[in-house]
């Protein structure tokens, strides 16, 4: 917790420190008049010693406060957090030790920043900032007659190359007197468990199927709540400012209204009508009504009109920039707006707030009455106040409002990233990729203790409920290696008991068979030699799986176990057999197969028995069919019963017998190989004589036994 409690508080004096770095040297250069900002210096600093998070927050808080004395400040927090990332890029893989990489990434940085830079300042400012610089523009233009703004956009380019290198030159060269360790620890601290590597983090997220989709889904929450609030916060604020302008300036149609009444002379409307400017003091109204308009904030047109059944008679109307007025004495039809008016016009009375656009382009219009001294309405002042002047307003705002929001939108969606990364992503990679591995290898216990220390190694501390799923897996792995190692104990116990059985049961064959000497032994052995082969010879490499080998390996011995059932008067008859004689012994493997079956029924599952009655049952059978008890032929027969044909014989050959002395191994591997094809599997006869010496060691072993 202290450990905790202190690598915030050194990564908050960090973050400080790169703000009041940038916020220093700015300050310092805006007062000296450069056109350089040097307000980066920090927030390369902490992005090449702290990563992206720490350098975003500093690049924001920067630009912030360098608002107070250049308010044009806060609208290059986009690019500072350009500058933030990029260098974290870059320090991410140590590339800001190597001169050659300190130069591009101040290339990169200048090119980014320049460009960027300039287009803000032509959009909100419509000119460069610094007033050198476009000098030097306007220089350039006229020397090389070149376009002024690609000149002004190529200088501010090449100013914050140099501007953006020195910060990180200065950087490079302070981080130097920081030892490693520190700025390891620095790059440490947000990490929730034991830090990754990056090749551990890339191993770890490859294992995921699905891999980012959370991540991405938190990044488009994060981003369409900020856009939608941006877009909710833009639209409320245009709200209220349209609806104040919009009140505010119907009071000055109220107030130009009123003031351009009074310096009218309501005796002379008819003449001003009639003679237009030819009429004495018409010019000097005239004047004294355009100053009115000008004065009044929002007033677009003002005239003079006398109202008449046919129409609108102009008497004034002031000429605007875009617009000329009508001449004094047209006659203007109602517009569709004063329809619902007119009589309330003719009868002389005030008409307040005729509006016919409600958006940008909202129109306002005041219609008032000008009076003679007995109160008759001789004519109105009609002024209308124009809302058009909202249109540069918003392209304006809303410029403003991206270019500040897009920062703080950046900000927001990088806190996000970096919370899902440390507090979900990351620790739920490490834990599935344990978890795999835990699970892939459930018969090597040693594996297992190996993936139970790699998952409590990760020291998962969020402090949350991933914190308590990551503990409670902790117990479980640990558990579970506990139960597989117990259960693998048990296991050997009953194969002991298994292989045990096994061999009481062979053995009380052979015990009965006078002359077969060590022969389940042997032929266990020669079917091992020959399955060996074929797997390195990669022949059916569907049948042969470890558990396919291990059961008949297991179950050899079993082979001969129908000679239970033969009378000792002819397994033990120490002559040739007679054909009737020879008819009893073949039943040997329908009494072998018979057994099996019924062990097979009474212990379910167990395929290394399915093998046992496989092998007792087809031994004898031959591969071009003349073999018994069934006649099969080639690949029909079980590969077990083929395997074990070859041994078999091969025993039988090379054992002595009373009716007959031990063949010489050569002589017998000859038969094994003129038999092939015919009797034998060719491709169970091809490795066990490419086995010889194998075959040997065995043969040798058991005769000196």
């Amino acid at each position: 917790m202290k450990k905790l409690l202190k690598g915030k508080m050194i990564m908050a004096l960090t973050i400080i420190g790169g703000i009041f770095v940038n916020v220093a040297f700015s300050f310092l250069v805006s007062k000296l008049n450069f056109p350089f900002y040097l307000d980066v210096i920090g927030t390369v600093g902490v992005a090449f010693a702290a990563g992206s998070l720490p350098a975003l927050i500093v690049a924001v808080f920067t630009n912030l406060f360098c608002g107070l004395f250049n308010p044009m400040s806060v609208y290059y927090t986009l690019i500072s957090m350009f500058i933030a990332i990029i260098a974290a890029y870059f320090s991410n893989n140590n590339d800001f030790k190597k001169i050659s990489n300190i130069i591009e990434i101040s290339l990169i940085i200048g090119l980014v920043s320049g460009f960027l830079g300039a287009d803000i300042q032509l959009l909100l400012l419509g000119r460069p900032q610094f007033a050198s610089v476009s000098d030097a523009a306007e220089v350039l233009t006229s020397v090389f007659r070149t376009n002024y703004y690609f000149n002004f956009i190529l200088l501010n380019i090449g100013l914050n190359i140099v501007d953006k290198g020195l910060s990180v030159f200065i950087v490079v060269f302070a981080l130097k007197f920081l030892p490693d360790k520190d700025i390891k620890f620095l790059r440490n601290i947000g990490w929730k468990q034991r830090p990754l590597s990056r090749e551990e983090i890339r191993r770890y997220a490859s294992t995921s199927k699905r891999n980012g989709r959370l991540q991405r889904r938190f990044s488009r929450l994060l981003v369409s709540a900020a856009v939608a609030i941006t877009v909710i916060m833009v639209l409320i604020s245009m709200n209220i400012y349209f609806e104040h302008t919009k009140k505010e300036y119907t009071l000055n149609a109220y107030g130009a209204a009123r003031m351009a009444a009074t310096e009218i002379n309501v005796d002379r409307i008819e003449e001003f009508t009639k003679r237009g400017e030819a009429a004495v003091g018409y010019r000097e109204t005239e004047m004294r009504l355009t100053a009115v308009r000008n004065n009044f904030p929002g007033v677009k047109y003002l005239y003079v009109y006398d109202i008449k059944e046919d129409g609108c008679h102009v008497v004034f109307d002031i000429d605007t920039e875009d617009d000329e007025g009508y001449e004094p004495g047209e006659v203007i039809p109602f517009d569709e707006e004063f329809l619902p008016y007119v009589d309330q016009l003719l009868a002389g009375e005030e008409i307040n707030d005729v509006e016919n656009n409600k958006y940008f382009g909202w129109l306002n219009t005041v219609m008032h009455p000008v009076r003679d001294e007995d109160g008759v309405t001789r004519c109105y002042v009609g002024v209308d106040v124009s809302m058009h002047i909202l249109t540069d307003f918003v392209k304006e705002y809303l410029i403003r409002i991206v270019l500040i929001f897009t920062g703080y939108l950046a900000v927001i969606l990088a806190i996000g990233l970096w919370v899902s990364r440390y507090y979900l992503v990351h620790p739920i990679n490490a834990m599935v990729s344990c978890t795999n591995s835990f699970m892939y290898e459930m018969d090597n216990q040693a594996v297992l203790q190996d993936n139970v220390k790699k998952i409590k190694k990760l020291k998962i501390k969020t402090d949350d409920e991933l914190e308590n799923l990551y503990n409670a897996l902790c117990k479980m792995t640990e558990d579970t290696a506990e139960q597989v190692n117990d259960i693998r104990y048990q296991n050997q116990t009953i194969n002991q008991m298994q292989n045990g059985l096994i061999i009481t049961m062979a053995d009380m064959v052979e015990n009965r068979d006078s002359d077969t000497g060590y022969h389940i032994q042997k032929t266990a052995d020669y079917v091992r030699i020959i399955l060996e082969g074929l797997k390195k010879k990669g022949y059916y490499q569907d049948k042969l799986t470890t558990k396919f080998m291990n059961d008949v390996e297991m179950s050899a011995p079993l082979h001969d176990i129908g000679k239970i059932n033969i009378s000792d008067t002819v397994l033990n008859k120490p002559g040739k057999l007679t054909d009737e004689e020879y008819e009893i012994m073949k039943t040997h493997t329908t009494a072998g197969k018979n057994i099996m079956e019924k062990a097979i029924n009474s212990v379910k599952g167990e395929n290394y028995l399915k093998e046992a009655r496989n092998m007792a049952a087809y031994h004898h059978e031959k591969w071009d069919g003349t073999g018994y008890p069934e006649g099969l032929k080639g690949q029909v027969i079980p590969l077990s019963a083929r395997v074990m044909a070859v041994a078999d014989v091969f025993d039988a050959l090379t054992s002595k017998r009373v009716y007959k002395d031990a063949m010489p191994l050569e002589e017998a591997m000859a038969i094994i190989k003129r038999d092939s094809g015919t009797h034998f599997d060719p491709k169970c006869a091809e490795v066990f004589l490419e086995a010889e010496e194998e075959v040997r060691l065995v043969l040798r072993r058991y005769q000196e036994d």
